[in-house]
């Protein structure tokens, strides 16, 4: 790999954004790749805004990605999408999670989740939608919806050469490492056929 590569994943807190923060730079170290990683928290840290910078390549100096930077932006939730879609390079990819969190002005009735994100998102980027939350809920467990969406953005980005697995064994705790590599697989495997079109 000449250049480097920069991901940014994006949710609310809760999520499990850092933990795949966490897997992807132990993933990436373990395959010989320079690698900087740093996070931001919203105000709350349930509830609020999550953003995980994830930069690798053969030497990378600093963690921070500018606008129009991101090869890919990975969105745990839908509406964030919107927040940080102008990070991204105007050849890259949006995996989007197809789950919404409404924030508190729309909990409580001062504003509404706006409607066709997701449509909106697709006229402007090459887009992948992932239904995280049913993937993650058929193998026995929403907590995992992050997972599935790693899956997603390993296979969207072509990443499928290094052991993931391994990096799962070492990153999470030993009694969800099953639960884990599965959705891992069921998110590659929902990209594939988002990509495909399906």
């Amino acid at each position: 790999m000449k250049k480097n590569k920069n991901i940014l994943l994006v949710g609310v807190g809760g999520q499990g954004t850092i933990l795949v923060s966490k897997i992807l730079s132990t993933g990436l170290m373990e395959a010989g790749y320079d690698v900087k990683m740093s996070e931001i928290h919203g105000m709350a840290q349930r509830g609020g805004s999550v953003s995980t910078q994830v930069r690798f390549g053969e030497k990378v100096y600093s963690p921070i990605i500018g606008v129009g930077d991101a090869d890919i932006l990975v969105s745990f939730e839908t509406m964030e999408t919107l927040r940080w879609l102008e990070y991204l390079k105007p050849d890259g990819v949006v995996v989007i999670n197809d789950y919404e969190i409404p924030s508190a002005p729309i909990l409580s009735g001062k504003a509404e989740y706006p409607e066709g994100i997701i449509d909106l998102i697709e006229k402007k980027v090459d887009t992948r939608v992932i239904k995280a939350a049913e993937i993650a809920e058929s193998i026995g467990s929403a907590k995992v919806m992050n997972v599935v969406l790693m899956g997603a953005l390993i296979k969207s980005m072509n990443l499928t050469d290094i052991d993931w697995e391994d990096a799962i064994r070492k990153t999470v705790k030993e009694k969800f490492i099953d639960l884990n590599i599965k959705a891992l697989r069921a998110g590659m495997e929902s990209a594939a056929l988002a990509e495909a079109g399906n």
